[in-house]
C-alpha cells in the first residue's frame, strides 16, 4: 500500500518522503518514482518509538519543508493463540498501530498550520469495524480498533486547523489484481485528500472494487 500511495501522489506532482525501519530495502522501488520527475527521499524510523517518529519528521520536514499531506500506513500481522503473546509484544504492536500515528500527526501539525492546512490520513482495517479473535490477530484487532478511534476524533478536532484528518479502512487482503488491488485502493487515498473544505469526510470504508 505505501508504495501504491506513493505513486499516487507522485502523479499529482508530489515530492516525497518515504520512512522505513531499513530505509535500504525502499531504494530499489524508489526509481520509477524519481523517474517521474518529483523528488524522493528515504528515511529511517522505527514507528514503535515515537521518538524516532518525531525526530525523522523533524529531519524530513528540515529537509523538504512542511508536509502537505501525511499518510501514516503502519501495521502488523501477528497471529497466534488468545493470550499467547507477550504483553511487550502487544504494547510494541498497539504502539505501532496507534502511538506513532499520533506522534507523527502531532509532529507535522504545526508545519500544517503555518502554511494554512493540510491532510493527515490514516490506513486503517475492517477488523475496526468488526473485532473479532477469528483470525488470531488480537495486537491488529486492537490497534486498528484504536487507530479508527484516534482518528474519528482528529476529524473533528483539526478541523478548527484547516487540517482533514481521514482514514481509508480496508476490509480485506491488499493483494495485486484483486478487488483489493493496492492501487486502486490508493484511489481513496487521493479522494480523501481532493475534498474541497466543507465536504470532508472521515473515513472510506474500501469493501472492493471490480
Amino acid at each position: 500500500m505505501g508504495m501504491a500511495i506513493a505513486h499516487r501522489f507522485a502523479r499529482e506532482g508530489f515530492d516525497l518522503a518515504l520512512l522505513a525501519r531499513n530505509p535500504s530495502r525502499l531504494e530499489p522501488l524508489l526509481e520509477p518514482l524519481r523517474a517521474s520527475g518529483v523528488t524522493v527521499r528515504s528515511y529511517a524510523a522505527d514507528l514503535t518509538d515515537v521518538a524516532s517518529v518525531e525526530s525523522t519528521l523533524a529531519l524530513v520536514q528540515q529537509a523538504q519543508g512542511p508536509a502537505k499531506v501525511m499518510v501514516y500506513n503502519g501495521g502488523v500481522w501477528n497471529e497466534g493463540a488468545p493470550l499467547a503473546m507477550a504483553s511487550v509484544d502487544f504494547h510494541r504492536d498497539l504502539a505501532l498501530c496507534v502511538s506513532g500515528a499520533y506522534a507523527a500527526t502531532r509532529a507535522v501539525q504545526a508545519g500544517m498550520v503555518a502554511n494554512g492546512g493540510g491532510t493527515v490520513l490514516f490506513t486503517g482495517g475492517g477488523l475496526a469495524l468488526y473485532p473479532q479473535y477469528g483470525l488470531g490477530v488480537l495486537s491488529l484487532v486492537a490497534g486498528k480498533g484504536a487507530l479508527r478511534a484516534l482518528g474519528l476524533a482528529l476529524h473533528e478536532a483539526l478541523k478548527p486547523a484547516n487540517i482533514h484528518v481521514g482514514m481509508v479502512t480496508i476490509t480485506g487482503t491488499v493483494q495485486a489484481g484483486t478487488a483489493f488491488d493496492p492501487d486502486k485502493i490508493a484511489e481513496s487515498y487521493w479522494q480523501l485528500h481532493a475534498q474541497p473544505p466543507g465536504q470532508w469526510t472521515a473515513e472510506i470504508v474500501y469493501q472492493g472494487a471490480a
